[in-house]
């Protein structure tokens, strides 16, 4: 079969890692995660392999994340993923030498982390490549016409951060970030289970009781309850535990009313005629955090304004790369043809 050019679009995400095909839709979608053997530093897995790895490694075994709080962690884990998905799309019949590929990246990725992704894309073989901020990306796949002349604001709730926009004309007017993000609940749940329980989880643990606790409802019609297992401090001997949903509703308020301040500061510093506009169109929801039972009231009630949640959260981003990557950084003019 005759390899094509295509039109690629890349999330790089610090929980997953998206891409889309101009055609085919989103192609490959799993965790931002690679392990390398430590005395050959050679690359033994990639993705959902690496993940399950996580929290069981052996001293033989590195596990890197190629993106961490929003900005590049280890550039060799990035170089060694994106190898790995091009060569799936070279399987697939994609002639990188004559594609255009668009790299989507947190807003906290520095200018230097931009050049050097732009190389990497080069070394591996890809013939024209550029980047693009997550935020506009995700914009466009939540359904989000930004190249009008009027203000739309954007809370994307990933794994490493909350990254808050304002878009008009094709591109961000106002944005700010925050480090508090599914990562970091992720960390304030093992914290509590340690200081309340005495007991040690990982982070897969600690990731599966946000999925199954996690809320920020004003009222709980019951309080559910989650088992799990850990290692428990006083003796050292694996132990089980029962924690129930207002505990982790505790963690999600403290860390929302964080993400609501941002949120307050961006509109601050918004331009008048763009927060008029924002007061009529209300606010999207993007990323895993768009998920968690309770937030679009909890929003409504802190910020007094209308929130609505992306229809596809976990997937806008990728999905949005299409028209990027069609209109090629020109944001004065709307590319209708997508």
């Amino acid at each position: 079969m005759a390899k094509k050019s295509h039109k690629i679009g890349v999330d790089l995400g610090t929980a997953n890692i998206l891409v889309y095909i101009n055609g085919s839709g989103v192609v490959y979608n799993e965790p931002s995660v690679v392990a390398f053997d430590k005395g050959t530093n050679k690359c033994i897995a990639v993705g959902k392999r690496a993940s399950e790895m996580l929290g069981k490694e052996h001293k033989h075994i590195r596990l890197a994340k190629p993106m961490e709080g929003g900005v590049i962690a280890d550039l060799e884990a990035t170089k060694v993923y994106l190898q790995y998905v091009f060569e799936k799309l070279e399987n697939i019949s994609v002639d990188l030498k004559n594609s255009t590929i668009l790299l989507c990246c947190p807003s906290e990725v520095s200018d230097i982390e931009k050049v050097a992704l732009l190389e990497l894309a080069n070394k591996i073989g890809v013939g024209d490549a550029f980047v693009e901020q997550e935020l506009k990306a995700g914009a466009i796949g939540a359904g989000i016409d930004i190249f009008e002349a009027s203000g739309s604001m954007v809370v994307d709730i990933g794994g490493g951060t909350t990254d808050i926009g304002v878009l008009s004309l094709g591109d961000l007017v106002i944005s700010d970030s925050s480090k508090i993000a599914g990562n970091y609940l992720d960390k304030e749940i093992s914290k509590y289970v340690k200081y309340k329980y005495g007991i040690i989880i990982g982070n897969n643990t600690s990731e599966q009781i946000k999925i199954q606790l996690g809320t920020l409802s004003k009222e709980l019609s019951e309080d559910k309850e989650y088992t799990f297992a850990g290692r428990n401090l006083s003796n050292g001997l694996p132990c089980k535990v029962t924690m129930k949903q207002s505990e982790v509703k505790e963690i999600f308020v403290r860390a929302f009313e964080s993400i609501v301040n941002t949120i307050r500061k961006v509109l601050q510093n918004t331009p008048p005629e763009l927060s008029s506009d924002i007061f009529e169109n209300g606010i999207v929801i993007n990323g895993g955090g768009a998920l968690i039972h309770g937030i679009k009231e909890f929003l409504e009630e802190e910020l007094q304004l209308q929130v609505k949640i992306s229809v596809n959260p976990l997937t806008s981003i990728v999905e949005g790369t299409k028209l990027l990557l069609n209109n090629r950084g020109n944001y004065l003019v709307k590319p209708y043809d997508y």
